[in-house]
């Protein structure tokens, strides 16, 4: 059974980023019949952030990532990582270091003086004598000091690293006994029954650090997927200059979680020329192995693009829920499943749609001073008058613009001599759909008392 998981720490926010890997954890394991986890790596004491671990699972809620079983917090899993230390320690793969600050930072001297890299040097690898007073030791490891560390990437391929240029007896657990982050993500994977580790390529060096312990510790090493970064625009690695990087951001702003996760899974993913993936779509053609080595770009227009077809697309009833969040109630509205639908056609994002709404639901407390200026003229407000006298009945859009075809003919106008006076007064501003379907949703009576208003203040 495929079983992989996502482990974030709540340092913060969810970051896009990784609400990517987590969608393509999620992806593989769903089409497989496997597990997909949630781990919270929140051993870090210090930096750890109740807030931010409840906002990790609101983004999951949100975006309908389910996951198999209770959420997993590594801080209440350290009894278990001790009897791992020590199981080590008894076996003779780790040992206590007891080097003092003042002899690292005379080594580190030292090795940068002869432009060496920076490494622990094993000088208590095989001590036998009195510990040094006052000193609590740490655990490292015993690392391999030759050869290679290779093993077979999912994405990148084969990848190997020299020994003698990447590791040292990197420590295992600090001297106030907490372990650190590669003993800790190698126990979890391993006693989760983790079989796949789908995460993003700034963890590959981290990869030969935990393949070292998971041979020390017996454990069955998992195939590794190393995921290319998310970059902006211009190339840099992805930041808030670039776009919102907070996951729940893109729900204030607007976004369906439908259009998001499409926009990320196209992040380094194709299949095909293909660009609208539900996800039906993802869970049938999904393979990370497909995932490119190279990394993706952000592109800001390409998810307007996304969330645009999806509200164009998704029910009435979902878009009507959704937009309770947004202040707007569609159902509240006698007309609302129509005016959510011309609404549609033109959002980009639900933001669009609530401004849009409410310049049609509420009558304008004031006006676009240029649109004013430009159409509010004596003429104009002439015909507006004129125009409210023929509204007698509510109409579909067809009847309104029969009705308002006739008054023009009957006047010798044209629609441009009412149509812009009419959206003026209506919403405030020049701007708006069809003005037909503006009046459907209005009615008579509404569309009455809003000329009567803009035929008062210019009195």
């Amino acid at each position: 059974m495929i079983v992989t998981r996502f482990a974030p720490s709540p340092t913060g926010y969810l970051h896009i980023g990784g609400l990517r890997t987590a969608l393509y954890s999620y992806l593989y394991a769903r089409a497989n019949g496997g597990k997909f986890l949630l781990r919270i790596e929140d051993t870090d004491l210090k930096r750890n952030s109740e807030e931010a671990t409840i906002a990790i699972r609101e983004a999951f809620e949100w975006c309908g990532l389910d996951y198999d079983g209770e959420v997993e917090y590594q801080s209440k899993r350290f009894d278990i990582y001790a009897k791992f230390v020590q199981k080590l320690l008894d076996e003779g793969k780790a040992y206590k270091c007891y080097m003092s600050k003042e002899e690292l930072d005379a080594l580190r001297t030292e090795q940068e003086a002869r432009k060496e890299r920076p490494k622990y040097d094993g000088r208590y690898r095989d001590f036998k004598g009195t510990p040094p007073a006052g000193i609590e030791p740490v655990i490292r490891i015993k690392a391999p000091r030759a050869g290679e560390i290779a093993f077979k990437d999912g994405i990148k391929g084969d990848v190997k690293f020299n020994v003698a240029d990447i590791l040292d007896d990197f420590i295992i657990a600090r001297s106030d006994g907490t372990p650190t982050y590669n003993f800790v993500v190698v126990v979890d994977d391993a006693l989760m029954g983790v079989t796949h580790v789908i995460r993003g390529d700034d963890h590959l060096s981290n990869t030969p650090k935990q393949i070292v312990l998971y041979e020390a510790l017996g454990f069955k090493i998992p195939e590794f997927f190393h995921v290319a970064m998310i970059n902006g625009e211009d190339g840099k690695k992805l930041s808030k200059r670039h776009g919102a990087t907070d996951v729940m951001e893109y729900k204030r702003m607007g976004y369906l979680p439908e259009a998001l996760l499409n926009f990320l899974v196209r992040l380094g993913w194709s299949h095909g020329d293909d660009e609208i993936f539900g996800m039906a779509d993802m869970l049938k053609y999904f393979d990370p192995h497909d995932i490119n080595k190279s990394a993706s770009t952000y592109n800001a227009q390409k998810l307007d693009w996304l969330n645009a077809h999806y509200i164009k697309t998704l029910p009435y009833e979902r878009l009507a829920r959704d937009m309770l969040e947004f202040d707007v109630d569609f159902k509240a509205h006698k007309k609302g499943e129509l005016l959510l639908n011309i609404l549609r056609e033109r959002s980009k994002t639900l933001i669009d749609m609530k401004n849009a709404a409410l310049a049609i639901i509420n009558a304008p407390q004031s006006y676009d001073e240029k649109a004013y200026e430009k159409f509010i003229t004596p003429d104009s407000l002439e015909i507006l008058a004129k125009f409210k006298e023929v509204l007698t009945l509510n109409l579909d859009a067809n009847g309104y613009e029969t009705l308002t075809n006739e008054f023009l003919a009957q006047n010798d106008l044209k629609l441009k001599d009412l149509a812009q006076a009419l959206r003026v007064s209506l919403t405030g501003s020049s701007v708006s759909p069809s003005i037909f379907e503006v009046l459907e949703v209005l009615g008579s009576d509404e569309i009455k008392n809003r000329i009567e208003k803009i035929l008062k203040e210019r009195k």
